[in-house]
């Protein structure tokens, strides 16, 4: 079911998230279904949204749910950074819709996870989804884009940008 995106501004965003146990499986299984749902509504408003993190809808458990070319469930994952090369993006969220963010993040990633059937799974990000990733993790650490813009000169409207 599709639920409120909470936006900017809501305490609710800045608590850290928990760690999901096995037993919490049935529950998160309707918990993606409404990530999902809420995923879909968005790209259909705004044409755009890869990924969602829990707290976002108010579920403080440490899962993000992303749907680029099919959908992914990230459990408790963990990000580590190989190098420390980084680029400058500007960061958008389905928290703060018509708001871009210049940030910095780190060109790769190793995102590590549990999956749907509990087992320990890894991908390699490289790019924009290293920065997807970077962006959805922080959420779970009650962490916004706002809060590591590059300075207090890079907010921007999405309609000046386009």
């Amino acid at each position: 079911m599709k639920k409120e995106i909470l936006l900017l501004g809501n305490p609710e965003l800045y608590k850290k998230s928990e760690e999901i146990s096995f037993n919490d499986l049935p529950e998160i299984k309707k918990i993606i279904q409404d990530l999902h749902d809420t995923l879909i509504d968005f790209r259909d408003k705004y044409q755009a949204g890869r990924a969602i993190a829990a707290p976002q809808i108010g579920y403080k458990k440490r899962l993000i749910y992303m749907h680029i070319d099919k959908p992914t469930v990230f459990i408790n994952p963990t990000l580590i950074f190989p190098e420390n090369k980084s680029m400058v993006v500007m960061d958008d969220c389905m928290s703060f819709p018509n708001l871009l963010v210049k940030v910095k993040r780190y060109k790769k990633a190793v995102i590590k996870y549990k999956d749907l059937e509990w087992k320990d799974q890894k991908m390699n990000l490289e790019g924009d989804l290293s920065e997807l990733l970077q962006h959805e993790y922080d959420h779970l650490d009650g962490i916004l884009a706002t809060m590591r813009a590059i300075d207090n000169k890079s907010f921007f409207v999405k309609e000046l940008v386009r």
